[in-house]
């Protein structure tokens, strides 16, 4: 702990978005950086704490007064070696991460001010790419086992990326055509630039991990017999949907839908203008509150819409930084304003769609209604009651973002393991990448006691 003063003496400073009228024209990442000095302080603020509940919260384990200390005296080499005994992937995680340990820092509690986590994570790995401190490991002792890894997405990649250090012989099989997951065809290039992927997969390549793209594979026992263990990663592929009245018409798309095409179209894929499911010039209403809805009014956006509208069946969360129902250092379930919400949004909660409206089969509106949740008097869910009367929101578009189905698995065989989204339904990327770690840890033991 170089400076035990500087969390009294300097305030937190958080690096900012680029300005609104200049990224909305553009799909380039909106977050921008510190500098080099300004970073080391942000760092410096980190307490050294005995009790480090940063540590506690983050499903990694990351220990982050070690990584941080190390970044205050400019020692990025060793801050990466820090970072990385416990994050595999730290670029991704210090650009979406909803940074957990931030709400857990005392610094949170104390002051509402905690360290910059998330931010110095991503500079700590940048310099460590820049400098050249992050090279391919070419010397790794395999010990002549096979694992196969389902799904390319944080989970498989973080399991996959274990296992081949271990001394497997990795293959990856992904049903698109490139690595990824949600990382790629979820998260818009604005959040996450695509070639922080590349440059990832590159190395793993290098590493000796196999990618075997455009597979679907389905895991029976003539497969897993080809391979002394097996990981699925698919992640959760079924989105929640709405049958409501209209579902049909033209205009009413999930979420992903947009968002992987789009990242899909700046990747240089072609679509035909029937296929396209574009914002430009259309009202534009979002059914779902979360992160995904926020992405897709980011997209939109860019799109060039007319109008954003979200709502969300649920009541508005509470406003500022504390949350009376989460205490610190649980997590705040308190009201998010992402970057896309600052570009224009009107945002609605206890909303109940009722219909989907249409003309000539072609979407023109919805009817929605606003209600109120009671409580429960034989406990559980709150119930739905009906507040005020229905209302239609014109939208030519209407994006669906209400999460995901957590899939259902068969039997499989012994040794065959299922992570991240796949055994646990949706989650965070840092969860998946926490979760793919783990099982690499139960395949070695499986596989050991099994010489």
């Amino acid at each position: 702990m170089g400076n035990p003063k500087a969390f009294l003496e300097i305030h937190r400073q958080e690096a900012g978005y680029r300005p609104i009228h200049d990224r909305i024209h553009d799909f380039g990442e909106v977050e921008q950086t510190l500098s080099t000095r300004e970073r080391k302080l942000q760092a410096s603020r980190c307490m050294d704490c005995g009790v480090p509940f940063c540590h506690w919260a983050c499903p990694l384990g990351n220990k982050a007064p070690e990584w941080n200390d190390a970044l205050y005296k400019g020692d990025f080499e060793l801050a990466y070696q820090l970072l990385n005994t416990t994050n595999p992937f730290p670029e991704f995680t210090g650009r979406i991460c909803p940074a957990l340990c931030e709400k857990a820092c005392v610094l949170n509690r104390f002051n509402h001010e905690p360290t910059t986590n998330r931010e110095d994570e991503c500079a700590i790995t940048e310099m460590a790419f820049q400098e050249g401190f992050i090279q391919p490991k070419t010397d790794i002792a395999r010990n002549g086992k096979k694992v196969a890894v389902i799904g390319a997405g944080p989970a498989g990649l973080a399991a996959a990326n274990d296992l081949n250090h271990m001394g497997y012989t990795v293959t990856v099989f992904e049903k698109n055509e490139a690595a990824g997951g949600l990382l790629r065809y979820g998260i818009p290039n604005f959040k996450l630039n695509k070639a922080v992927i590349d440059r990832r997969i590159a190395l793993l390549e290098q590493e000796g991990i196999e990618f075997k793209y455009g597979q679907a594979v389905e895991v029976n026992d003539a497969f897993a017999k080809e391979f002394d263990a097996v990981v699925i990663s698919t992640g959760t592929p079924t989105a929640r949907d709405l049958k409501a009245p209209g579902r049909e018409l033209k205009g009413v798309h999930f979420a992903l839908d947009m968002l992987s095409q789009q990242n899909r179209v700046l990747a240089g894929m072609e679509f035909s203008k029937d296929e396209r499911v574009t914002a430009k010039g259309k009202d534009v209403l979002v059914i779902g509150g979360g992160d995904t809805g926020s992405d897709c009014i980011g997209t939109a956006h860019r799109q060039g819409c007319k109008s954003v509208t979200q709502i969300e069946i649920m009541p508005k969360p509470v406003e500022g930084p504390e949350d009376p129902q989460n205490p610190w250092p649980e997590w705040p379930r308190t009201l998010k304003t992402t970057s896309s919400h600052e570009e224009g949004c009107t945002r609605r909660w206890n909303i109940n769609t009722l219909e989907f409206l249409g003309k000539d089969g072609k979407l023109t509106g919805v009817k929605v209604q606003e209600i109120d949740w009671k409580p429960n008097p034989e406990g559980g869910r709150p119930i739905m009651v009906e507040k005020g009367k229905p209302e239609i929101i014109k939208a030519e578009l209407v994006l669906l973002a209400m999460g995901f189905l957590k899939p259902e698995h068969p039997a499989y065989g012994n040794n065959v393991f299922v992570c991240g989204d796949a055994a646990n339904g949706a989650s965070l990327v840092v969860r998946a990448m926490a979760s793919g770690r783990q099982t690499a840890q139960k395949v070695n033991a499986f596989l050991s006691k099994n010489k």
